[in-house]
């Protein structure tokens, strides 16, 4: 079987890639043909969860602002990115019938909130244009030709084309299909490969996983040690948390997180992750440093802690009532009352108990230790979730060996590639997919011009 511009991978990145090499040809009254291998049984397997299900598909903010977001080459995208900026993403979903809504953080979405319809809005608009998606169209291998390509897929066919563009994505969630294909076939095509690690994934606190080896992935699926069982759920809101490597600070970010089923994650825990996960594979001693009340220093948090627990004491409920139940009381006043048994269990320092004869111990609660772990609660960093639910790769194809403003390879003319099989990724919130668009857009535009 022939095909002009063969696209394997019908994600983000192939799916524009599709559709604007269709729309180059079209205009240009060409009859050449596209078409997109897809592994899986239905397109965008990965665009259906992201943003939990909501599909957060790009980020309105310009150039200046959303590329201190990108965390590889930023120049290497920037071609790309004023080829498609974000705003235009927006008109071209809305142009293909999609509403969207722009939420805090210049995020956009489809109106309905459902990533199907970014899928859909996808998938119509390139078989509008006559492209062809072959689903469970499994790619084996990639060979040069002569005039072209050959692509071999497992259940033997073959099809030949001039321009091949590979949009497989990387390592993460690989249920959705994300295996490391591309990379491989690049590799074997020539080109380098920069390290490829998780990155916007869960961090695991130590004592969080009943996990006894020193393996730095942890899966998602080992169970919750009684820390974990204590946090796991609880979300907090407009907090500071630091990530120190070796004992250093080296990155902070002011925000939410969320404790789950895998460890520290949601948005600041997500933004930490690159350097930790990265810092942790390099052999280096990763933590985190939480500030639950980044708003007031300690000097004054200590006053308020105090001035709390005097009119706790002067409360005609408290008669009678134990220090430690004090305490707990004073905690709920300073933090989500769930929080409680996990900041205690991590902090014991905040109770001492005196003994004064066999059956006399007293018991001393103190502030100014509350007040300090407040401002500084401490989690010692065991590892990382994988690839299995990180939301994207760090690392991959190098961009070295590809030209910014085509998307085509150095090595090989005629071979293109887009999204996240490059080294190419940035923070959560709208700019992965953006980079997917953008960089699929170029790469479909220039191999279609080229025929």
């Amino acid at each position: 079987m022939r095909s002009e511009i063969v696209v394997i991978g019908a994600g983000a990145s192939g799916l524009m890639a599709a559709y604007h090499a269709a729309r180059a040809l079209v205009d240009a009254g060409s009859a050449a043909q596209v078409t997109v291998l897809e592994k899986m049984p239905r397109p965008a397997r990965k665009v259906m969860i992201t943003g939990k299900g909501r599909c957060n598909f790009t980020n309105v903010k310009d150039w200046n602002a959303f590329s201190g977001h990108i965390r590889s080459k930023a120049n290497f995208v920037k071609s790309a990115f004023y080829n498609l900026p974000s705003q235009a993403v927006v008109d071209w979903f809305e142009g293909f019938g999609m509403p969207t809504v722009v939420e805090r953080g210049d995020r956009a979405f489809p109106a309905s909130h459902h990533a199907s319809d970014v899928v859909d809005t996808l998938v119509n608009a390139c078989l509008s244009l006559g492209v062809k998606i072959e689903t469970e169209a499994e790619v084996a291998s990639v060979e040069r030709q002569p005039q072209g390509f050959e692509v071999k897929l497992v259940d033997g066919r073959e099809w030949k084309c001039a321009r091949l563009i590979v949009a497989t994505g990387g390592l993460s969630y690989p249920t959705t299909g994300s295996t490391g294909d591309g990379l491989r076939w690049a590799v074997e095509l020539g080109h380098k490969l920069v390290p490829t690690f998780p990155s916007l994934t869960a961090l695991v606190p130590k004592g969080y996983k009943q996990t006894e080896d020193k393996d730095l992935h942890i899966d998602r699926s080992t169970p919750l040690a009684e820390l974990g069982q204590q946090l796991c759920g609880i979300q907090l809101k407009n907090i500071q948390l630091s990530l120190l490597i070796d004992g250093t600070e080296a990155d902070s970010e002011f925000g939410d997180i969320d404790f789950t089923d895998g460890g520290l994650e949601g948005p600041v825990g997500f933004q930490l992750s690159r350097k930790a996960v990265k810092a942790l594979v390099n052999g280096s001693r990763v933590s985190l440093d939480l500030d639950l009340k980044p708003g007031v220093d300690l000097t004054e948090l200590t006053v308020r802690v105090k001035q709390l627990w005097a009119e706790i004491e002067k409360d005609p409920r408290s008669r009678g009532v134990r220090e430690k139940e004090r305490c707990r009381i004073l905690l709920g006043k300073l933090m989500p009352r769930e929080l409680i048994p996990g900041f205690t269990a991590m902090h014991p320092e905040i109770i001492t108990l005196e003994r004064r004869g066999r059956a006399d111990t007293k018991v001393w609660v103190n502030l100014v230790s509350i007040a300090k772990a407040l401002k500084s609660w401490q989690f010692d960093i065991a590892g990382y979730v994988g690839y299995e639910r990180a939301v994207v790769t760090a690392g991959g194809v190098s961009t070295d060996d590809f030209v910014a403003k085509t998307m085509e390879s150095r090595v090989v003319p005629g071979l293109y590639l887009c999204g996240e099989v490059l080294d190419i990724d940035a923070d959560t919130g709208g700019y992965n997919l953006q980079l997917a668009f953008s960089t699929g857009a170029l790469a479909g535009l220039n191999a279609a011009k080229s025929l």
